[in-house]
């Protein structure tokens, strides 16, 4: 093949400029080189990586990309252990994160207490002897972020994101989304049988008969049925006009006659102004069920769900009945966690900031900040000149989506300002007492923003989590110092290699604002058409392309990715590929070429970058469970998905026009 001879040739070159002290290249042990790139480059850039590095037992997938974020969690070991190891003022860092974690870590305590602990929330529950109790008891599990029937949180209002508003929202389901109630493939209903089944076994273990257990799980089935039935699809979730229902107070309770709002809101200390209710019919039948099912089912249906939401934070039986069907039966992980991990992700989950700013100073540098931010730069720019260059979008519409790019908000590495969790009762005497504490202040936290002007530097993700968000509201885009680590960026590679892996993350996020969803926000996060007729129908029809190709992606026979579900994302990793490899042109003006390293030019680099990021395997339960659910296609299609839509790729290693990584020109897609 002729990239294998260019490869050849190349290769002394590029070990000449490693021998040098250059910078590194791609990593090339991870390579298949049996497999042909322009065949499955999947397979190729990744494929003796995953051969060599089996998922480990207690993961539902393994790559590169998910190995460094388990990483993370070794370094906040090391923080976490050092805390835990002293004995510091009450209320700093160390006391509240060291404290927390040693309650965790202590096993044998928590082990001996078994449900103890939930007693009192339990116990308040089985004495509710009226609606207005219930009502009560609803509130109570809502402030400790227990969110049943329904959800409520302070967001931005769609219609004016300077405004933080409170959102009702649809809630209650201990399935993975409403489908698991319907739909009657054999291996839903499976899942429906194994989930009676768990609730059965965490009553039990809460010390009900099993004749008691067995009744109370069918009733919390029944609810939850009902519930589902009248809950919007995963698909429907995604359009933000499905989810938009501003009302007044008022109008509110008449939606819900049978619910106390103005009790709930006294209590919560809510301001009853303007609100937005995501999904009206749902809520209309929490207000039927409110009032046709029996005092003694809500009562179940309630301490279910708190058992649910405690069972990682109990005794031994209920973390494994927990880890049993969530964990190994949805997802395939064939064990535990080791219980320092599992410590440190409660720590991160409900002391977030606090654990991060020690994370922060430990382990992200600030040249590594400088240089994501000189990245960050060089992705809107490219984005800019893509959108300069559209043939298909009018002159008033391409003003319109710059103006939207000129209003971006970057935020790299850590908030600037840092959330105070000195009060937050934290002591080592009882884990769950810890975990309550930190719901309660992080669910206050929300509602305390509710009715004041908004806060643009608070962040939406802890500082040590492996991820990024964009959020459309704020037109903001999000790289926490989590995923700053190799391999999506790493300071001793090349350019190549970190604008193919962490540049077409952020160009990911940077499109995420002109997607399906983000191209329904204007460029001050209004949810408002800017666009001419005309220019939205040929966005529609490119965004069709994309739904049309991802249908087409098996996961096994008979399941198959629903390209409307995946679409934003598919779009994100589209546009992420093509604005990230010219981000990198722009970076080179006036400068140097870039060299080739280990016999890859820097095109190809990039390209097999990005391949060894998403280098995922994954357990057959996870991807069945990510094509019925998730948003994002599984790793294969983010990679062999986009780049066979790209003339760069095909170009980088010299692909026949016939090959599988090359899609027809009719079928090729582009939106950005």
């Amino acid at each position: 093949m002729k990239f294998s001879a260019i490869a050849l040739l190349s290769l002394v070159a590029g070990a000449a400029c490693a021998a040098d002290g250059g910078q590194q290249g791609v990593q090339v042990g991870d390579l298949d080189r049996k497999v042909e790139p322009c065949n499955d480059f999947f397979a190729y850039a990744n494929g003796t990586w995953r051969a060599q590095n089996p998922i480990p037992a207690s993961m539902p997938r393994w790559s590169r990309r998910w190995a460094a974020g388990e990483a993370n969690k070794d370094q906040l070991k090391i923080i976490l252990e050092a805390a835990a190891a002293t004995r510091s003022q009450k209320g700093s860092i160390d006391q509240l994160t060291g404290d927390f974690y040693a309650s965790c870590m202590d096993e044998a305590r928590i082990d001996r207490l078994g449900v103890e602990p939930l007693e009192p929330q339990l116990t308040e529950i089985a004495n509710v002897r009226d609606h207005d109790g219930l009502q009560r008891e609803i509130q109570r599990l809502h402030a400790m972020n227990v969110s049943v029937p329904f959800n409520v949180y302070g967001l931005s209002d769609d219609r004016d994101p300077n405004e933080v508003i409170v959102q009702v929202d649809a809630s209650g389901l201990g399935l993975p989304d409403r489908d698991y109630y319907f739909k009657t493939e054999a291996r839903f209903k499976e899942a429906r049988a194994r989930y009676l089944d768990h609730v059965r076994k965490i009553f039990e273990l809460a010390g009900y008969t099993t004749g008691d257990a067995r009744a109370a799980a069918q009733t919390v089935m029944r609810i939850e049925t009902s519930l589902a039935q009248h809950s919007l699809d995963n698909v429907a979730l995604r359009d933000p006009t499905s989810t938009d229902h501003k009302m007044t107070f008022a109008q509110l309770q008449q939606l819900t006659p049978n619910f106390g709002w103005q009790q709930y809101y006294a209590t919560s200390k809510l301001p009853t102004g303007e609100l937005n209710v995501a999904e009206p019919e749902f809520m209309k039948e929490v207000d039927r069920q409110l009032k046709a099912t029996s005092l003694a089912d809500w009562k179940t249906y309630l301490s279910w769900h708190l058992l649910h939401s405690a069972a990682p934070s109990l005794s031994k039986p209920f973390v494994q009945e927990d880890f049993a069907f969530n964990s190994a039966y949805l997802q395939g992980a064939k064990e535990m966690k080791p219980r320092w991990k599992q410590c440190a992700e409660s720590a991160d989950a409900q002391l977030g900031e606090a654990v991060g700013k020690s994370y922060v100073e430990k382990y992200f540098p600030p040249q590594a900040k400088a240089r994501v931010q000189d990245m960050v730069k060089n992705l809107r720019l490219a984005m800019g000149e893509t959108i300069e260059g559209l043939q298909w979008m009018s002159p008033a519409t391409r003003k319109r989506a710059l103006e939207k790019l000129s209003t971006f908000n970057p935020k790299v590495g850590y908030p600037d300002k840092w959330l105070d969790y000195s009060a937050v009762p934290i002591s080592r005497d009882s884990y769950w007492h810890n975990v309550v504490a930190g719901r309660q202040f992080n669910v206050r936290d929300n509602w305390s923003t509710i009715g004041k002007p908004l806060d643009r530097d608070r962040w939406g993700i802890t500082t040590p989590t492996s991820d990024a968000y964009y959020n459309p509201l704020l037109n903001e885009i999000v790289f926490p110092a989590g995923i700053l680590q190799p391999p999506a960026f790493n300071l001793a590679v090349s350019d190549a290699v970190n604008y193919g892996a962490i540049g077409v993350v952020i160009g990911h996020e940077i499109s995420h604002g002109f997607d399906d969803q983000g191209a329904q926000y204007d460029a001050q996060g209004r949810l408002k058409n800017w666009w001419s007729d005309a220019d939205l129908k040929a966005f529609q029809t490119r965004t069709a392309c994309v739904v049309k190709q991802f249908d087409g992606y098996f996961i096994e026979p008979g399941i198959h990715h629903n390209g409307k579900l995946v679409l934003g994302e598919s779009i994100g990793d589209l546009a992420g590929a093509r604005i990230a490899y010219r981000a990198l042109e722009i970076s080179r003006r006036g400068k140097a070429p870039l060299p080739t390293i280990d016999g890859f030019t820097p095109e190809q680099q990039f390209f097999i970058a990005w391949g060894q990021f998403r280098g995922d395997e994954i357990r057959p339960e996870f991807a069945r469970s990510m094509v019925q659910g998730d948003p994002h296609p599984i790793a294969k299609y983010r990679v062999i998905g986009p780049l066979s839509n790209l003339p760069e790729f095909q170009q980088a290693f010299q692909c026949k026009a016939d090959a599988p990584m090359v899609r027809k020109a009719a079928d090729r897609c582009e939106v950005w």
